[in-house]
């Protein structure tokens, strides 16, 4: 370990063992979260988030495809992640790296699983259908993208219009109506250094953290979860969190609709 990292380290579980963040916040309280939509004039729908120092933008496409051949009768939704150079110093260009996927599967796993788009409405006609492309851009990387991302992109839908479809064509300057999301999913993602849990970790405390968990939810079930890091969470200590991810829907969700 670098004396610089080292040192981080022990400034922030010097706080921790005083029942502290660096930040002042509460162990399991969120930064500041505050969002734009329809940011993007060429894009079907678009959102930017600022979550703390962590910046993402999601921006949604539709493109008039051939539906899949194992599913005739309905459309597709691709969630793609892009980690930006200039967002921090540790992201490179090149092909996607692990963490630029896992990012984009995490906030793919809690759309799908709660059914926030039905497939099934963007099918036109024999052989056309509607698929949804949703691309996160990190802009700028202080801690949690996944939250951070998760909103962006339910946000993102929400701002979404569908393109004029007629004579078997698709008129993309002509957005005729709202897409159609069924349900609405927020994610908060939990870390743990040595016993302390936190909520909204910061890149600092991100650094230090030995276990990672990302609880999806839309209010009355969970619809995904994902165990990130080495460490572990004891039985007592998700059933803590699976509740705070609970208490913190609410706000969420008020967010991610704009209200």
């Amino acid at each position: 370990m670098e004396i610089a990292d080292a040192l981080k380290e022990s400034y922030i579980k010097g706080f921790l063992n005083e029942g502290k963040r660096a930040d002042s916040r509460g162990m399991l309280e969120f930064r500041d979260i505050r969002i734009k939509r329809g940011t993007i004039d060429h894009a079907e729908g678009s959102a930017e988030i600022e979550l703390g120092g962590t910046k993402v933008l999601a921006a949604v496409k539709l493109v008039l495809e051939s539906p899949m051949e194992d599913t005739p009768d309905q459309g597709n939704l691709i969630i793609n992640a892009e980690l930006l150079p200039f967002a921090s110093a540790e992201y490179e260009t090149g092909p996607p790296t692990p963490e630029s996927i896992e990012f984009a599967r995490v906030v793919d796993r809690g759309i799908r699983a709660g059914n926030c788009i039905d497939l099934k409405s963007l099918f036109i006609e024999e052989g056309k259908a509607w698929t949804v492309f949703v691309d996160l851009y990190v802009l700028n990387y202080d801690g949690n993208l996944l939250d951070a991302g998760e909103i962006a992109a339910m946000s993102a839908l929400l701002d979404t219009k569908v393109p004029k479809y007629e004579d078997g064509k698709a008129i993309m300057k002509e957005r005729v109506k709202k897409l159609k999301v069924d349900n609405i999913v927020a994610s908060t993602t939990f870390g743990k250094i040595d016993n302390y849990l936190l909520l909204d970790m910061d890149g600092n405390e991100e650094k230090v953290a030995n276990a990672r968990i990302t609880i999806a939810t839309d209010g009355e079930n969970i619809r995904a979860m994902q165990k990130g890091l080495n460490g572990s969470f004891d039985k007592s200590e998700i059933e803590k969190l699976l509740d705070n991810s609970f208490e913190h829907y609410g706000k969420l969700k008020k967010i991610i609709q704009n209200e």
